[in-house]
């Protein structure tokens, strides 16, 4: 019967970062993937660059982290997002910070941070075992005892990190398994749902597919509650499809429309193209433009302002012809049209599966880990990493900053706990 100091269970950013973390504290680690290949999730990530981490300051990046950040103060003090900055130019990998601090390596390539993670594990003579699916993690006398493997085989360990990831891109190999052997180590599974995620509505025009394709730039989505008062916006870019909603202002607002629609059947999503411009002084700058061309037609006239089937779409709504000059144009329907520049609603239904959400919501509870060392509270020997915990920050290096933090934290506790016995 094999034994290891450290088995760690997952081939995510966590899950590499964990294996390091123990083998760099002298620790004999066994690294095991049910996939055919580690770092799957890491190498798609950031649009195939990946995003590593962010580069502001870590109060920021806690209020990134809707979903318990707080819980990641501690863990920061040990280990941060400029420590992951340091850790990788150590492997040879040079980032560069981009827009909203957003880090990715210069090669623009994933795949060069996944070499780099592999090439570490084989300098610490991490052993790797893929395509090798797990049926049981053991617990013996309120300690971690090893593994099964789903042919069998026992494998002992003195510690054991899950870092399986959660229920989201499931093709990468995030498919819940970690929370049933979480469970069977008493601990809770909060309700796991999707964030970061499309939003889908049944309002007449995405039916009919009108707006479909049509991105907006910079505009400001908030997520409205019973009483309409806006629980959150976020000021970026959104896209119309022939489901509902999408774009990163959009994913960003998912998990508020989940929580949502718990209180009530449908959310309203308030879009305001004009965010830096309050209403009547966008009335008025419009206006005048009309008055100063009054022979123009309003499509012609008010082109500058928006994309074309965007203008279209909230002139027919407002009963304006587009080929209205300002001679002919009623007041109060021009009112209302600005109002919708800057407060058209959208009935949010649902969310699109959370197979198809880039970040899962929920998952271990974080008051039964130890926040500076990712160990378990209920069982002795078992730790956790990455996005099996109740843990989701917003799409911008947040997720992976969480995932690399925690299994760094995880992979040097349970090193020094296996060594010490």
């Amino acid at each position: 019967m094999k034994h290891y100091d450290v088995i760690v269970i997952g081939g995510g950013p966590s899950g590499l970062m964990a294996a390091i973390a123990a083998g760099e504290k002298g620790a004999d680690v066994l690294l095991i993937d049910k996939g055919n290949k580690l770092g799957r999730k890491l190498a798609i990530s950031g649009g195939g660059r990946c995003n590593v981490t962010n580069r502001l300051p870590v109060e920021e990046i806690i209020k990134h982290i809707p979903g318990n950040g707080r819980f990641l103060y501690s863990a920061f003090s040990e280990f941060n997002n400029e420590d992951i900055i340091v850790f990788f130019e150590k492997l040879g990998i040079q980032l560069k910070e981009e827009d909203h601090g957003r880090m990715f390596p210069v090669t623009d390539k994933a795949q060069s941070v996944v070499d780099a993670l592999l090439k570490r594990l084989n300098e610490l003579k991490v052993t790797i075992r893929t395509n090798e699916k797990i049926k049981e993690v053991r617990y013996e006398d309120g300690r971690t005892a090893g593994i099964t493997t789903n042919n069998g085989e026992l494998i002992n360990a003195n510690a054991v990190i899950i870092a399986v990831g959660g229920k989201s891109v499931p093709h990468t190999g995030s498919t819940g398994d970690g929370y049933a052997w979480a469970e069977a180590a008493g601990h809770t599974i909060t309700e796991l749902f999707p964030t970061e995620v499309p939003v889908t509505s049944a309002e007449p025009f995405i039916k009919q597919k009108t707006l479909q394709g049509l991105s907006l730039r910079s505009a400001a989505v908030s997520v409205l509650n019973k009483k309409g008062k806006p629980i959150v916006t976020h000021v970026m870019d959104m896209l119309f499809t022939h489901f509902g909603l999408s774009g990163p202002a959009i994913l960003r607002c998912s998990q508020f429309v989940v929580k949502e629609l718990k209180k009530q059947p449908e959310v309203k999503l308030r879009i305001d193209l004009f965010p830096d411009i309050n209403e009547e002084e966008l009335f008025q700058r419009m206006y005048k433009e009309l008055k100063e061309a009054p022979k123009k037609a309003l499509k012609n006239a008010l082109k500058p302002w928006m994309q074309e089937r965007y203008l279209l779409f909230l002139l027919e709504r407002n009963g304006l012809d587009p080929q209205m000059c300002f001679t002919d144009l009623p007041k109060d329907q021009f009112r209302a049209f600005v109002k919708d520049c800057k407060q058209f609603t959208v009935s949010a239904n649902g969310t699109l599966s959370l197979d198809k959400a880039f970040v899962t919501g929920g998952g271990v509870s974080v008051k039964e880990i130890e926040p500076k060392k990712m160990a378990s509270k209920k069982m002795e020997g078992l730790y956790f990493c990455g996005e099996i915990l109740d843990i989701h920050g917003y799409t911008g290096g947040y997720n992976i900053t969480s995932a690399l933090v925690t299994g760094r934290l995880a992979g040097l506790n349970a090193g020094r706990f296996s060594r010490s016995l």
